[in-house]
């Protein structure tokens, strides 16, 4: 009996250091998922569903009257204009913007994807693109930030504080304004049989607010400083003979001037290289 006491307890005992022995790799990897699960967030551009970086060439397939020459004044067909709007389009006068030293007011970001000629786009951080202009040699800055989600995939708030419209203009505003944005990611599901998920693709979508007053076209159609931009920015391609695109679709709303939202389509074509490129000061005409 003693003897039998004895071994069971010796094979309990064996069980058990088993038992912890086994338990250790099983913790070890616990542990380690742990430390993955604490590794930070990707960056906005390392999770870039496309390259939107390099050097873009305006494509003018529409809106040639309005785009490639200064319309004349009066001239704003197809923009969803107010009376107050009408009235102060007819108002223009490029010397008096000139006089005031306002010739960037038609190169604002609600108009300048819509201005002919090159953009530059670069990564001014892991969390900014930025946009260079060769019309009016301007500047944009895209921040994903804490509105937009850690990673910038979270919801943008394009709204004022009541959720009634956009918010005003403070004393800070400027031409390209303050430019909110974030990717509208798909395919984001885990890769087949447990394996990577698949890079996402989807879209660049941007809410600038915080604009100075200016021009919807060159010819003095007004945007005010309670203007919010919206746009969506789309990469396309290759062809079959190796273009790439850039589709910018741009969602003008102003409660001030325009009776509805303004809706624009601009496309650009992607170069090789700098070598064209020249920027070009603001002109008021």
């Amino acid at each position: 009996m003693h003897r039998r006491a004895a071994m069971t307890s010796r094979v309990a005992a064996v069980a058990v250091a088993a038992g912890v022995v086994a338990a250790m790799p099983l913790a070890a990897q616990r542990g380690q998922r742990g430390q993955r699960g604490q590794q930070p967030p990707a960056s906005p551009r390392a999770i870039a569903p496309r390259d939107f970086t390099g050097y873009w060439v305006s494509i003018v397939t529409e809106d040639w009257r309005w785009r490639m020459v200064t319309p004349a004044k009066g001239d704003y067909d197809s923009v969803p204009l107010n009376a107050d709007g009408r009235r102060t389009a007819d108002t223009w006068d490029p010397k008096r913007d000139e006089a005031a030293g306002d010739q960037c007011r038609s190169y604002g970001a609600p108009a300048i994807m819509r201005v002919p000629g090159r953009i530059h786009i670069t990564w001014e951080n892991d969390t900014t693109l930025r946009i260079d202009t060769e019309a009016g040699t301007q500047t944009r800055l895209l921040r994903f930030g804490s509105n937009t989600g850690r990673i910038g995939v979270g919801p943008v708030t394009d709204r004022g504080p009541t959720g009634v419209g956009p918010v005003s203009a403070p004393d800070n505003a400027s031409w390209q304004g303050r430019s909110l944005a974030q990717w509208e990611l798909s395919g984001r599901g885990g890769g087949m049989f447990g394996g990577s998920p698949p890079k996402p693709s989807g879209a660049l979508k941007v809410v600038t607010t915080n604009l100075k007053a200016g021009y919807l076209r060159k010819n003095g159609v007004p945007y005010s400083a309670n203007t919010m931009l919206t746009e969506y920015f789309n990469v396309l391609g290759p062809e079959d003979n190796g273009d790439i695109w850039l589709v910018v679709t741009t969602i003008v709303q102003d409660p001030q001037y325009l009776n509805g939202r303004f809706f624009t389509s601009s496309h650009f074509k992607k170069l090789p290289d700098g070598a064209a490129w020249h920027p070009d000061a603001c002109r008021a005409s």
